[in-house]
């Protein structure tokens, strides 16, 4: 089998890896990179468990060749928090009770992260669009939902107390 070599930043750390032509992107973060808070559950696109953020967008790791990766940046859950403690996201879940068995919770939180990156006041239709390609067996997506509009109203009273504190340093 054809090995090729990459070079992947994963959560801020760069890596270089050999890999086989075959080697699906899910299979390096977890079982190269040992980070196993990607989840596997289908392998054909259908639950999002998988989901990291490649190159700042959510992909469903598991059909995405390594070798297609080489040289983007990805963010796994196992990125999520800063060094300050749990993402909002990582505290809403926990607040509102975002999970029950927990399988789908690092891809919705890499879907919600995506979506709060890119729109930090979601509406909760466009979280429900955001998340419409992760599964969630348990839950009913009512309280994931609760816990996206948590980080989004947490997120966005952050930004406005250091846009005060700013605007107060320039007075």
């Amino acid at each position: 089998m054809a090995t090729h070599q990459i070079s992947v930043t994963v959560n801020g750390e760069a890596h270089a890896a050999e890999v086989e032509s075959r080697t699906l992107l899910v299979h390096l973060i977890r079982d190269d990179l040992r980070l196993t808070g990607t989840h596997i559950g289908c392998d054909t696109t259908h639950c999002g468990a998988c989901t990291v953020l490649l190159d700042g967008k959510p992909t469903k790791s598991c059909t995405v060749l390594a070798v297609q990766a080489d040289g983007t940046e990805i963010a796994t859950v196992e990125g999520l928090a800063g060094a300050d403690g749990m993402h909002a996201l990582q505290e809403g879940f926990w607040e509102k009770h975002g999970l029950q068995c927990g399988f789908c919770t690092p891809g919705m939180l890499m879907t919600g992260a995506a979506l709060l990156e890119e729109n930090p006041n979601p509406s909760e239709a466009e979280i429900r669009e955001a998340i419409s390609g992760n599964l969630c067996r348990c839950t009913g997506y009512v309280n994931i939902v609760k816990a996206v509009q948590y980080a989004a109203e947490k997120m966005g009273a952050a930004a406005e107390t250091a846009n005060a504190a700013t605007d107060g340093e320039d007075s």
